[in-house]
């Protein structure tokens, strides 16, 4: 069903989810860096807590850089983890999450340092780490719940129609916070795309090999859990994805159709990310 939106230059309708199309990234990025500044605002204003969970993609540059910005957020009332991490780069390599995110948001708003958690600041093999992780992020949850805060999730969607790192074939199902995952050939290759032309040349991967192929991900169960989600995906080559995300069944075979079932998710594509949908929107007046 179609809704009419109050925005001039976006374009909305209705799926499963809300799902809002904008001319390209960067006001994709800032309309959804103004939804999420208003969730933040209203709690933190009213002395809330707030738990934050962030992607670390180039699909998130533009809405990290619009959000950052952002002004009447009291980041000091927020506490954030990160989705997902690679196991087999030191944690200092400038490729990262936990870099990327440091350098995209945590070095630009006041987060106190004591509530920024990292995956790789957890000591212990994958399994123990994961454990550990996913007790921290359960124990904040219920925190934040427990004294009328909110938890938001900032996620994207990978070309395979990951979200996370939740490849296909994953346990959607999983009552575990957080997973060890092997990547998958798709994901390799666009996390190799993502960096090949990053201008820190030590970012870059020299070859295919070079990819790392094992990480940690927050599990599907627990992004869900989230009070809202806001999924940011720019690009034709996130297309496809889409387009079975949202048109498909919901499977294992792309984590990404699991976002249907949230109550609160809202989708946020560009002209490019929307151009395999079955049925465009219609240009609001």
């Amino acid at each position: 069903m179609e809704k009419k939106c109050c925005c001039s230059e976006c374009r909305e309708w209705e799926y499963a989810m809300k799902v809002k199309v904008y001319g390209n990234a960067d006001r994709m990025g800032a309309a959804a860096a103004d939804r999420a500044a208003s969730i933040l605002k209203k709690y933190t204003s009213e002395k809330k807590p707030v738990l934050c969970v962030f992607a670390a993609a180039p699909s998130q540059d533009t809405f990290l850089a619009h959000l950052s910005k952002k002004e009447g957020i009291d980041w000091s009332g927020i506490t954030a983890f990160h989705l997902d991490e690679y196991l087999d780069l030191p944690r200092n390599h400038p490729n990262t999450f936990e870099s990327y995110l440091r350098k995209n948001i945590f070095e630009k708003v006041r987060i106190p340092e004591e509530k920024i958690n990292f995956i790789k600041g957890v000591a212990g093999s994958p399994a123990e780490i994961a454990e550990k992780y996913g007790a921290s992020l359960a124990k904040a949850v219920k925190k934040v719940r427990e004294n009328g805060g909110i938890y938001i999730a900032f996620i994207g969607i990978g070309v395979n129609g990951h979200i996370a790192f939740n490849e296909p074939g994953t346990d959607i199902f999983s009552s575990k916070w957080v997973l060890p995952i092997e990547i998958d050939d798709v994901s390799v290759k666009q996390q190799f795309d993502d960096y090949k032309d990053h201008p820190d040349p030590a970012a870059r991967y020299a070859t295919l090999a070079d990819v790392p192929r094992k990480a940690l991900t927050m599990s599907c169960a627990a992004i869900l859990e989230a009070d809202a989600i806001l999924t940011l995906v720019p690009g034709s080559q996130k297309a496809e994805a889409v387009r079975k995300a949202l048109e498909g069944p919901v499977t294992a075979d792309l984590p990404a159709s699991l976002l249907r079932q949230h109550r609160t998710a809202i989708l946020y594509l560009n002209d490019d990310s929307a151009s395999k949908l079955s049925e465009p929107p219609s240009v609001k007046k």
